[in-house]
């Protein structure tokens, strides 16, 4: 079961590596692509082959921005892009970055003058440590469809055009959206997915665990296997990580106080809104009110 961590508390101490910081190095290695795609297959539902990685905007220079995202491009044995970003702080706009990375994509790989039949296929996964919308699941699917607004069915491909593209829907010519909002995971895991959320949210790979791809993860990602000098830098990454997820928890109880003295305050302006109408109703001289309410001539006027 995952443990709650409480303002300032440090990770839970594991013998692997956090998912994110194995992105920016260990994963890209070749040798190591069966971890990755272990984990795109249980994920996507089909086999996945990673042909090679591609560049992506990762690796910022903003020293906020390297600890509190990383991506990855990779190119799959069908010619598809998958983005793959993790995202530790929050973002309101969270969504609509989504949309420019797979729209850049798009663009990006079709060299001019080609035909929109060479467009290439984008999946964006999206791991975020906060708490992104609202809703009850912790992965979320989001593809396109386009429904008839007075029948009510979906528009499928001719036949020429699922011979053509080797798909069977519309959909899966659009870009697909992942999201895992892995810190929402706090039950035991009961399937291969559940069992990649678990370790990216614990850092922890249970025995038992069978997904594809952690198996390669437990022997390729254990903390034991790096140098002095990466475990330095591996540990002031978790530690960034508890001030972010800290600066996370002061700015939401801040919020919260201001917001319940915003509110007394408010409710306290409303009982004498009342009270002035009643007081008004019966005729009573504005100066009292004002001595009774505590409010200007002027206030009471104006309510």
């Amino acid at each position: 079961m995952k443990q709650d961590n409480k303002k300032g508390d440090e990770p839970m101490p594991s013998n692997y590596i956090r998912f994110d910081w194995a992105m920016k190095g260990l994963l890209r290695n070749k040798a190591n692509f069966a971890v990755l795609e272990g984990f795109l297959t249980t994920l996507l539902n089909e086999k996945i082959v990673i042909q090679k990685l591609l560049e992506s905007e990762s690796n910022q220079e903003d020293e906020f921005d390297k600890y509190n995202r990383v991506d990855m491009l990779a190119e799959n044995s069908k010619g598809e892009l998958i983005l793959i970003e993790v995202q530790n702080n929050n973002e309101y706009a969270y969504f609509q970055r989504m949309l420019f990375g797979t729209s850049k994509l798009v663009t990006e790989y079709i060299n001019r003058g080609e035909g929109y039949d060479k467009v290439r296929k984008v999946y964006s996964v999206n791991i975020v440590y906060f708490s992104l919308g609202n809703g009850k699941d912790v992965v979320y699917h989001g593809k396109t469809e386009f429904r008839g607004i007075h029948e009510g069915d979906v528009l499928e491909l001719t036949p020429f055009q699922k011979q053509t593209f080797k798909v069977d829907s519309v959909s899966q010519l659009y870009p697909e959206y992942y999201i895992l909002k892995v810190n929402d995971f706090n039950q035991v895991a009961r399937s291969p997915l559940e069992e990649w959320i678990y370790y990216m949210n614990t850092g922890d790979i249970p025995d038992s665990a069978t997904a594809l791809g952690l198996d390669e993860a437990r022997e390729r990602l254990k903390l034991d296997k790096m140098t002095k000098t990466e475990l330095e830098a591996y540990y002031r990454h978790l530690d960034n990580i508890v001030i972010l997820r800290d600066n996370i928890f002061t700015e939401r109880a801040e919020g919260r106080a201001e917001g319940r003295a915003e509110g007394r305050a408010e409710g306290r302006m409303e009982e004498k809104r009342e009270m002035v109408h009643n007081m008004k109703s019966l005729n009573i001289p504005l100066d009292t009110i004002s001595q009774v309410t505590g409010l200007s001539i002027e206030e009471i006027k104006s309510l």
